[in-house]
């Protein structure tokens, strides 16, 4: 049985710890799959590069309120595509390649899992031991338990970007985060797109009033049934998918399963080296992102609940800081974590929703500022979109920030800051400059709305 130093099972930001700082240490990384994780191959990156191409074909709409004749002819999906996955390919397998030529690194391509303490099955049929672990084995797409799912093509999102041509109609099961950049993608290069949401809003997790808004907004321009579930699935003999709701049915070509994404700790078999799961199936680790055994560690989307790049590659730097020094072990800092929804409306969000800060009994006050109030706004004619924030009465100190429309995930980031570092609403406000006409403007007239004591 072969022995390491250490040993990092995922390709993602696990594979990011492996650099010249542990050239003295002999190296397993173990990952099946796709080389390189989630957001390179099915997530963060390619969905972002198909959302730029969707938001420039959906912009004729918004030029003819300006004045200005614009025309969508068509898109060309597999050139997109092909645009897209040309380039992100070449990553993975470079990254593959890279590492097999790395002298203190072998790769094991296939699925592992722990047969006891510190060792692993690599499934290749060789057995290792390793000194220390670290457990970034990401997470993977849910499908929910309709009758007939099991008869019918179900896409989620790491397949539905390369699909072989543009469908005429979709139907996206999911009212979350991956279904509203989809529904935008589909519909804008001229898909019929119906989102089917068990619940009554879109991004419910959203604060309340951004996520009513939102659904509005998206309903204007693709199908929505809310309060609804199907109650079977059917499949047509062109390949497409019936979906039944009662008396009453849906047809599309193509089916999207958007219901969310649950952690891969539960495939690891990690009872037999002492790694606790919580009750939602998350490796639990402390705020060195140790786990419950000795030795190893976790990091990403198999351990946290936020399943966000960058929460996984800020716990990927305390990580290699802790393997580096394991006598002076830092912290994880999730007190501030940000999170961006690149649909049309954009949604960014940062801190407290005024319904957490009730539930929590937090004192608080709010602003609400619509862009439309700004010089920058006037010239967009923006009359949909929004900013708000939450902060303590009495201390100025921002608890929230929510953010819907153009650039949302830019503008949002001085909010993060000043929440990070602890600069009140009215120091944010007063101790800068705002360029005019610019659209932060819409930040800094929210920051003076608030009604501080």
């Amino acid at each position: 049985m072969r022995h390491f130093d250490l040993a990092i099972i995922g390709s993602g930001s696990g594979n990011t710890l492996i650099d010249e700082k542990l050239d003295d240490l002999d190296i397993a990384l173990l990952s099946e799959g796709v080389f390189g994780g989630t957001c390179l191959n099915v997530g963060c990156i390619p969905t972002k590069m198909f959302v730029l191409p969707a938001d420039l074909a959906a912009s004729p709409a918004e030029a003819a309120r300006l004045g200005v004749d614009l025309e969508f002819r068509g898109a060309d999906w597999p050139g997109i595509r092909d645009r897209i996955f040309g380039r992100i390919d070449p990553i993975s397998a470079g990254g593959e390649d890279w590492r097999r030529q790395n002298a203190n690194v072998t790769l094991y391509r296939e699925h592992a899992r722990f047969i006891g303490e510190r060792t692993l099955d690599t499934g290749t049929g060789e057995q290792i031991t390793a000194d220390r672990i670290v457990i970034a084995a990401g997470s993977r797409a849910t499908i929910p338990d309709i009758a007939g799912i099991d008869q019918v093509t179900v896409h989620t999102s790491d397949t539905v970007m390369r699909l072989a041509s543009l469908p005429k109609s979709m139907i996206i099961i999911g009212g979350g985060f991956i279904s509203a950049e989809f529904a935008h993608i589909f519909s804008a290069y001229g898909t019929q797109v119906t989102v089917v949401n068990r619940s009554g809003l879109l991004l419910r997790q959203e604060d309340r009033d951004i996520s009513t808004r939102f659904t509005e907004l998206m309903g204007k321009r693709v199908g929505l049934r809310l309060d609804s579930t199907p109650d079977r699935l059917e499949a047509l003999p062109d390949g497409g998918v019936r979906a039944h709701f009662g008396g009453d049915t849906l047809d599309a070509e193509v089916l999207l399963v958007a219901t969310g994404r649950v952690p891969n700790g539960d495939r690891l078999d990690l009872a037999s080296t002492g790694v606790d799961l919580d009750d939602d199936g998350y490796v639990v680790v402390d705020d060195h992102q140790l786990t419950t055994a000795e030795g190893i560690f976790a990091l990403g989307d198999v351990s946290s609940p936020y399943q966000l790049k960058h929460v996984a590659n800020h716990e990927a730097r305390v990580v290699k800081h802790n393997l580096l020094h394991p006598d002076s072990m830092i912290s994880s800092d999730h007190r501030f974590v940000p999170h961006a929804v690149f649909s049309d409306p954009q949604v960014a969000s940062v801190g407290l929703t005024e319904e957490q800060a009730v539930e929590q009994g937090a004192e608080f006050v709010t602003a609400v500022q619509e862009y439309g109030s700004v010089a920058y706004g006037w010239a967009m004619e923006d009359v949909d979109h929004v900013t708000k924030l939450l902060a303590e009465p009495r201390t100025g100190r921002l608890l929230g920030a929510h953010i819907m429309g153009p650039q949302a995930s830019t503008l949002i980031q001085p909010l993060i800051q000043a929440m990070t570092f602890g600069l009140t609403a009215g120091e944010m406000a007063h101790g800068q400059y705002w360029i005019h006409p610019a659209l932060p403007e819409v930040v800094e007239n929210a920051l003076l709305a608030l009604p501080l004591d």
